[in-house]
């Protein structure tokens, strides 16, 4: 791999592994303030309105962030990847429009409102702006899923000359591939945004602030974070795998570090790839089960990475590996977090229980980290097609973009982007601190 290409493949990656921290916090976040806000008008109860309003300032401020982290993303197709665009152009520009002209100008309009027009609006069309603002973000997100799923999945095209031209759009908006990698990376939104919110209610809870707020919080996120943890695994999980089990097998034994073709393969839950001697190093794993969760049969044969020519294996093999058993580790040990703390919750135990309350505010940044590992585990398989069977990576790059620019964008947007985390981290501590009953109290006076 040239270094201009490693230098672009760097860049892109971390300014939108930097960016998807916020979407998938809002995106989760504007799921729950609708629940809060339909029971606040449905019981006629003023507290889960306020808790919803101060979430939506956390939204608010993770909104912000997204659309600044965002925007260079789409200028990077054109500078870092001309020749992508210009190939593929015709088809991504389609989802990727209607993203910015609908969802996010839906999203941004109503949450306008959401934020400072309730003392101009009913409750019911407060409400409304509401449930507009989470139709925008998960619109939003839809759109964007269906531009990855089509390069993981390329459907409803023909090539004319050097170029893809789209020949049903119908195909690219319900590709087959992005139906369960929408509802697999909305629920992991949801996680974050359910862990989020439990973390704020048991840090009040620990400090003895906000008693009221902060057990609306627990009950919200608890139930929100129970059901899209078990959901997030099966069905989503499970059949977003068995698509690439189906569509990109090579990939689909990367992942699992399956290097032989095997009846009855094992499902390895850890070890350590060793890409010398082709092997898993000190594997802990459960005979078979990897043949049965596949097909549903004990002796199902799973091909291994020696069944596909070399040049087409992922060329981060590795890094593939770790990063899918990290999102499927955490996502096994958010199951049992939410778990155990609804047991506590519906045994009313969960508010005194200080060593619960200690392990859900610690478990803030871990969705963050399992949504980004289930990211890379779907770019770096797709590897080494930028667009899936049509355009190695290699060949989608600019070529009038050096190394040596590319390197010295790279330092600029990571120093740009590390004063921004700053800034953003002080945003959200202050909002923390003065917390939402505080609100309601200046807004009194």
């Amino acid at each position: 791999m040239d270094d201009a290409l490693l230098l672009h493949r760097i860049q892109f990656a971390f300014t939108v592994t930097f960016h998807y921290i916020f979407p998938q916090l809002t995106m989760g976040l504007a799921l729950l303030i609708v629940a809060m806000k339909t029971i606040a008008l449905w019981k006629s109860k003023p507290i889960y309105n306020n808790a919803a309003k101060f979430i939506a300032k956390i939204f608010a401020l993770n909104f912000t962030l997204g659309v600044v982290t965002g925007i260079p993303l789409e200028f990077e197709f054109g500078t870092n990847w001309a020749r992508f665009s210009t190939f593929a152009g015709g088809v991504i520009g389609q989802t990727l429009a209607m993203e910015g002209m609908f969802a996010f100008f839906l999203e941004s309009t109503f949450l306008g409102l959401f934020i400072f027009g309730e003392k101009k609006l009913s409750p019911r069309m407060h409400y409304f702006s509401a449930v507009m603002v989470f139709i925008g973000s998960w619109l939003s997100g839809y759109f964007i899923v269906a531009t990855n799923a089509w390069m993981q999945h390329p459907v409803g095209y023909k090539i004319i000359g050097s170029e893809v031209v789209l020949t049903s759009f119908s195909e690219l908006l319900f590709n087959p591939w992005a139906f369960w990698q929408y509802l697999h990376t909305m629920l992991g939104a949801t996680i974050t945004g359910s862990f989020a919110i439990v973390s704020i209610g048991a840090y009040y809870l620990l400090m003895n602030k906000n008693l009221e707020t902060a057990k609306i919080y627990l009950r919200v996120g608890i139930l929100f974070g129970l059901i899209s943890t078990i959901l997030v695994a099966f069905p989503t999980g499970d059949y977003q795998v068995k698509q690439v089990l189906n569509k990109q097998p090579v990939t689909f034994a990367a992942m699992e570090g399956l290097f032989e073709t095997k009846k009855g393969a094992e499902l390895i839950l850890i070890g350590q790839p060793d890409m010398e001697k082709l092997k898993i190093d000190n594997p802990i794993y459960v005979p078979k089960l990897l043949s049965f969760l596949s097909y549903l049969r004990w002796e199902a044969e799973i091909k291994g990475l020696n069944a596909f020519d070399k040049s087409l294996w992922p060329t981060n093999i590795p890094l593939l590996y770790y990063s899918y058993h990290i999102m499927i580790g955490l996502g096994t040990i958010f199951i049992l977090i939410m778990f155990v703390s609804a047991i506590y919750l519906y045994r009313k135990k969960i508010y005194e229980t200080k060593w619960l309350l200690w392990i859900l505010m610690m478990s803030f940044p871990f969705p963050f980290i399992s949504n980004i590992a289930g990211w890379w585990t779907a770019e770096f398989g797709r590897q080494p097609w930028l667009i899936y069977g049509l355009m190695k990576t290699a060949d989608g790059t600019s070529l009038n973009v050096s190394a040596g620019n590319a390197l010295f964008t790279l330092i600029g947007f990571g120093g740009m982007y590390f004063l921004l985390g700053v800034m953003f981290l002080f945003l959200f501590l202050k909002l923390l601190e003065k917390g939402p009953e505080k609100i309601i109290i200046e807004r009194k006076k």
